[in-house]
């Protein structure tokens, strides 16, 4: 089974608006045709899909991502309209992936970039994964860890101990995929007697700087995108992929 991340499109009702470093539309566009050439047979995007928060903006992303040739899923970041995705493309709560399954939340919190999922989401957590021990992936878009940019730190997942600490007794969830961060990433959490691996994305649109004490602008890095092969006896193996513009 192979999953692949996308995140963090920014994307503009008009298609010719630039962010700080290119024109988003193009961005995405590249990566899909890279993403279309791997062959997935699913597709995650992590949040925010629309930098402007218009209809237009999430009808073209779902006229592109319709050419690929597998089912796709998203979840809102903090920049999204959870009103306008649902209208394009549903927005569901888990995923059969065969032998293994995909959980997503939505960590948005209103009006705010950082994110929480609350107590209500927090007890779902524990509730579906209470109901099945197959190896498990969870998908949000706020970052469950620090990521060692101090500003994005501050920006992350405001209730990350009560999501580690519901956690501790499954050690059915192996990774969990995050977007907002805006560059690749990749930890460890060790719990109790297991340990989770937490990965991040590169951005569809701009780049972030790791390791910024402030908000930056990484100039250097290219777009790209995460693969996820997931594998029999909850075994996976996973990568980066940059695409030049």
């Amino acid at each position: 089974m192979r999953l692949i991340q996308i995140t963090d499109a920014h994307l503009y009702a008009d298609k010719r608006a630039r962010s700080r470093t290119g024109v988003p539309w193009r961005q995405f566009e590249r990566v899909l045709e890279a993403v279309i050439r791997e062959r997935p047979d699913v597709v995650l995007l992590s949040g925010d899909v629309s930098q402007d928060e218009t209809l237009a903006s999430y009808q073209h992303a779902c006229n592109a991502l319709a050419r690929l040739p597998c089912p796709w899923f998203w979840i809102p970041g903090n920049h999204d309209q959870v009103e306008f995705m649902a209208e394009c493309h549903p927005l569901l709560s888990e995923v059969d992936l065969g032998e293994w399954r995909l959980l997503l939340f939505d960590t948005r919190v209103e009006g705010k970039p950082h994110g929480e999922l609350g107590a209500e989401q927090l007890e779902a957590l524990v509730e579906r994964l209470e109901s099945s021990e197959q190896p498990t992936v969870i998908g949000l878009h706020h970052p469950p860890v620090d990521v060692g940019a101090a500003w994005m730190d501050a920006i992350g997942l405001s209730d990350r101990d009560a999501f580690w600490q519901a956690l501790e007794r499954f050690p059915q969830v192996h990774l969990v995929l995050f977007g907002h961060a805006h560059q690749a990433f990749a930890q460890t959490r060790t719990l109790v007697d297991h340990s989770v691996s937490v990965y991040g994305c590169p951005a569809l649109a701009d780049q972030f700087m790791p390791g910024a004490l402030e908000f930056a602008v990484d100039q250097a890095s290219r777009p790209g995108y995460r693969v996820v092969e997931l594998r029999t006896g909850g075994e996976w193996q996973t990568w980066i992929e940059r695409v030049g513009m």
